[in-house]
């Protein structure tokens, strides 16, 4: 079965983290669930308002949030669940690590474009 990956802060613009992210787990068969209030379609997938309308296990979720916000969802985080809540450059932060950490997510801050074994920069 592929691995799942839903990012939050998913764009459209191809030159933000949050598409390049898109197109790289793509890339290395993952199953994408992109994650906008906007909602609409990003790359022909359909971009879900809500953690929680995605109707699949995450392996992991991808955080390309500025930290408040990403706080403001950590509970949103916590019920939908992942086995890795990947926090990105940028979007981390000591009360966020915290956060999530107390309600028992496996937090990785680090680049998940990067893990993937791809350069964001071979996305433009």
């Amino acid at each position: 079965m592929p691995k799942t990956v839903a990012i939050l802060g998913a764009s459209a613009d191809p030159s933000k983290f949050g598409n390049k992210s898109l197109r790289a787990h793509r890339q290395q068969g993952y199953d994408v669930f992109p994650v906008n209030p906007k909602g609409g379609e990003i790359d022909g997938l359909t971009v879900y308002t809500r953690l929680a309308d995605i109707p699949v296990e995450l392996d992991r979720i991808s955080v390309y949030l500025p930290p408040k916000i990403g706080r403001g969802m950590i509970d949103e985080i916590a019920a939908k669940g992942c086995r890795e809540l990947w926090l990105n450059p940028g979007s981390e932060s000591a009360e966020l690590i915290t956060a999530a950490e107390s309600r028992g997510l496996n937090v990785v801050v680090a680049c998940s474009i990067v893990d993937l074994g791809v350069s964001p920069a071979q996305f433009h």
